[in-house]
C-alpha cells in the first residue's frame, strides 16, 4: 500500500529569500526602464532639431553684429594709429629742424650781443644779423609752441586708440563666445540626428530636397508689382542664388546665412544694406504685413529671421542649416514681426 506524505512546506527563511529576489527583480526592471526611455520617433527628432537650429540662428545674427563692429573697431584703431604714425614723424621733423638752428648758433659762439657790436667792424652789417636773429628766434618759439601742441594731440590720439583696443579685445571675446554658442547648438542638433537610424536620416533628407525642389519648380508668386526698382533688383538678384546652401555666418556667393542673403542681394541693386537681422530692421521705413510688396524685407521670430517677400505670400530666403536658398510660404515661417521697404 502507497504511502501517502503531505508536502514539505517551504521554510519561512526560504519563502523571505524568494520574495526579497522577486523584489530586486521588479526593482531593477523598474530602474532599467527609467534609465533607458525611449527612443524618440523621426518627427520628434526633426521638430527638437528645428528647435536648435531657430536657437543657432538667433546666436549667428548675434556672432554677424559682433563680427561687423570687430571690423568697424579694426578700422578706427587703423585709421588712429595712422595719424598717431604720421603726427610723430611731424614732431620728429621738427625736432631735427629746431635742434640744428640752435647747433649753428652754439657755433656761433653765442657771444654777448653788446661786445659783437663793441667789436663788428661793420656795426650796420650787425645790427642787420641781430634783428635776423631776432626774427630767427621767435621763429623757434613758434616752433616749440607747435612741438608741444603736436605732442599732446598726439597723448590724446595715443589714448583714443588704447580705449579703441580695449574695446576691440572686448568685442573679439564676445565673437568667440557667440561662435561657441551656435556651433554648441548645431552640435547638438547633430547629435540629435545621429539617434536616428540611417533610414531614417535618408528619409528627412529626401523631405528637404522635395520641399526645396517644389518650392523652385512650382511656386506661385502672383503679379504683384514691386514697390521699387531696387527692390525688384535685389529680389531678381536673390533669385539666381536658388540652390545655395545655409551656412552661419556665410554672405556669399557660394552659401549663405539669411541676412546674409539679403545684404549681397541689395548690393547687387546697388543698395548698402547693414550685415544682421537686428541691425537690417533699420536701413528702411517699417511696414504690416498687408503693406508688403516684391522686394521688401520680412522679419520673423524676434527679428532672429529675414527673408525677401516674393509675391503671393512667399518668401526668397536661406531657412535654416541642411536647407538651401528657396521660396517659401510665409505660413511656416513662425511669428512675422514686420516688413521693412529699403
Amino acid at each position: 500500500m502507497a504511502s501517502h506524505r503531505r508536502p514539505k512546506q517551504p521554510s519561512r527563511t526560504r519563502v523571505t529569500v524568494l520574495t526579497a529576489t522577486a523584489a530586486a527583480a521588479v526593482a531593477l526592471s523598474s530602474q532599467a526602464a527609467q534609465a533607458a526611455p525611449a527612443k524618440p520617433g523621426k518627427d520628434e527628432v526633426k521638430a527638437k532639431v528645428d528647435a536648435l537650429y531657430h536657437e543657432a540662428e538667433k546666436a549667428t545674427e548675434e556672432y554677424n553684429g559682433a563680427k561687423e563692429q570687430q571690423t568697424k573697431l579694426q578700422k578706427q584703431v587703423d585709421a588712429i594709429q595712422d595719424k598717431v604714425a604720421r603726427g610723430q614723424d611731424e614732431v620728429n621733423t621738427l625736432r631735427d629742424s629746431l635742434g640744428s638752428v640752435a647747433s649753428a648758433q652754439y657755433r656761433s659762439g653765442g657771444i654777448d650781443p653788446a661786445l659783437q657790436l663793441f667789436l663788428s667792424s661793420d656795426p650796420d652789417t650787425y645790427l642787420d644779423k641781430a634783428s635776423a636773429i631776432d626774427q630767427l628766434s621767435a621763429k623757434q618759439t613758434d616752433a616749440l609752441e607747435n612741438i608741444q601742441a603736436k605732442q599732446r594731440t598726439l597723448a590724446q590720439q595715443r589714448a583714443e586708440a588704447a580705449k579703441k583696443l580695449a574695446d576691440l579685445e572686448d568685442v573679439r571675446k564676445t565673437l568667440g563666445e557667440k561662435k561657441k554658442a551656435f556651433q554648441g547648438k548645431l552640435a547638438e542638433a547633430q547629435k540629435l540626428l545621429n539617434t536616428l537610424t540611417a533610414a531614417e536620416r535618408a528619409k528627412m533628407q529626401e523631405e528637404e530636397l522635395r520641399a526645396s525642389r517644389a518650392a523652385g519648380d512650382r511656386v506661385d508668386l502672383g503679379n504683384e508689382v514691386p514697390a521699387s526698382q531696387r527692390g525688384a533688383a535685389a529680389l531678381n538678384a536673390a533669385a539666381t542664388q536658388q540652390g545655395k546652401p545655409y551656412v552661419s555666418g556665410a554672405e556669399g556667393p557660394n552659401s549663405y546665412d539669411c541676412s546674409g542673403l539679403t545684404q549681397w542681394a541689395y548690393r547687387q541693386a546697388g543698395v548698402s544694406l547693414s550685415r544682421t537681422t537686428y541691425t537690417q530692421q533699420n536701413d528702411g521705413v517699417k511696414i504690416g504685413r498687408s503693406q508688403l510688396k516684391p522686394g521688401d524685407l520680412v522679419f520673423f521670430n524676434g527679428l532672429s529671421h529675414v527673408g525677401l517677400y516674393a509675391g503671393n505670400n512667399q518668401i526668397l530666403h536661406a531657412p535654416k542649416p541642411g536647407a538651401v536658398v528657396r521660396y517659401e510660404s510665409m505660413d511656416y515661417m513662425g511669428t512675422f514681426q514686420f516688413g521693412v521697404r529699403v
